[in-house]
């Protein structure tokens, strides 16, 4: 049996997302027989000291200081961008231009304008063989891939209701310090970019149609953070006795929405979103729940390998009931553990790998495309535009 030739990672950013997606990276050919072989080649950080210690801790071969050094040598064949949003578009359109594949983290830029520039980028490369995705991970969770397959086997009918909720509580401390999360010139958005975006993005691509009008409120009720002190996760505690800064972005996000309906010119579903990072409780609350005329679906990511359905026709009186999504027959769960035994939230990112490694063996796009993110990214302006307006009705671009 041949070797599959070696796909070879170069990665920027160890964070947060650099620890996930190096996971990914390693674990995918161990689980899932791929076309190429995933190597982990080359890290890049700023700081020498800590990209050293993440290279060591996660098992890439090299580091670097400078992206630009990632991109310029020859042992590259991808490019993994885990880096805030403001550097995405530099670094992405260089990497397309150069020849590598691109894999970038949501959002796909803090602009429309730039990830306009990304996406033409992206489709020109394409057309040489040099492929681009944005990193949705959301999409690879079983549960909701399994939802997006019934809802394609039309299931749940015609929608009518899209009902999305991503709550969370790790800034719920009006002391908790400053980070670049809430830097507008760093992160682009705050509830609204950072965890809305997956709620839109899981949604549009679910039901297959795009948001194509918003009414919105975004709310701040920090106004002010401490600029130091101990960092934990996403958050941390900081010294409300010290220096702070202003904090530029939004704590949540709310807004109601207009679905494009089906290509029949039927009506679309309408919708309600809601994204903050002041829920206390609720962890990591990624919920989505889809009402048609012949049943619903629902999900709540804080019970992720689970998935509510009720089927109007079967079961008129008796409510959702509860599919465990563990089964061989179930999206990606057949290549892990029996029956039963649940997954987490880093196989999302190693399920991601294995659709991106399928693709570019095959030749053929990566979903979602630059293009899909860009439309993302669309909602994302009209939602602010709308909430700057007093929650006037505004329309989302269709032309860039």
């Amino acid at each position: 049996m041949t070797e599959p030739r070696p796909l070879r990672v170069g990665m920027v950013g160890y964070a947060f997302m650099g620890a996930a997606h190096s996971h990914a990276w390693r674990t995918a050919p161990r689980f899932f027989d791929l076309p190429l072989a995933p190597q982990l080649t080359a890290v890049a950080g700023r700081n020498e000291e800590g990209v050293r210690a993440a290279a060591a801790k996660y098992g890439w071969e090299s580091v670097e200081t400078d992206w630009r050094r990632l991109i310029e040598r020859d042992d590259i064949d991808l490019i993994d961008i885990c880096t805030p949003g403001n550097t995405h578009a530099e670094i992405a359109i260089a990497a397309l231009e150069a020849g590598k594949h691109v894999l970038c983290e949501k959002p796909l830029a803090n602009s429309v304008e730039e990830a306009g520039k990304m996406t033409a980028v992206a489709q020109a490369a394409a057309e040489r063989g040099v492929l681009s995705m944005c990193g949705f991970s959301y999409r690879r969770t079983p549960a909701l891939a399994l939802a997006k397959r019934m809802v394609d086997e039309g299931r749940l009918g015609d929608i009518r209701h899209v009902r999305a909720q991503y709550l969370q509580d790790w800034l719920s401390d009006a002391d908790a310090p400053l980070t670049w999360r809430l830097d507008k010139s760093k992160s682009g958005s705050g509830s609204l970019g950072d965890i809305g975006a997956h709620s839109i993005d899981a949604a549009q691509w679910i039901t297959g149609q795009a948001i194509t009008g918003v009414s919105a409120l975004m709310e701040t009720f920090v106004k002010e953070r401490p600029v130091g002190g101990d960092f934990v996760g996403l958050g941390g505690h900081g010294g409300s006795d010290g220096p702070k800064g202003p904090v530029t972005v939004d704590d949540a996000a709310l807004f109601t929405a207009r679905f494009s309906g089906k290509h029949d010119g039927g009506t679309g579903p309408v919708g309600i979103f809601e994204a903050t990072r002041f829920a206390l409780g609720r962890k990591n609350a990624m919920r989505l729940e889809l009402n048609g005329t012949k049943g619903s679906l629902a999900f709540d990511f804080e019970d992720m390998n689970s998935l509510q359905f009720y089927e109007a026709s079967l079961e008129p009186d008796a409510g959702f009931r509860k599919i465990m999504v563990t089964e061989p027959s179930h999206p990606y769960t057949g290549n892990w553990w029996p029956t039963g035994h649940g997954l987490g939230y880093e196989h999302g990112f190693t399920h991601q790998v294995v659709d991106l490694v399928n693709a570019i063996g095959a030749g053929e796009q990566p979903s979602p495309s630059f293009a899909d993110a860009l439309q993302v990214q669309k909602v994302l302006a009209a939602v602010e535009a709308s909430a700057a307006a007093e929650s006037r009705w505004q329309n989302v671009d269709k032309e860039h």
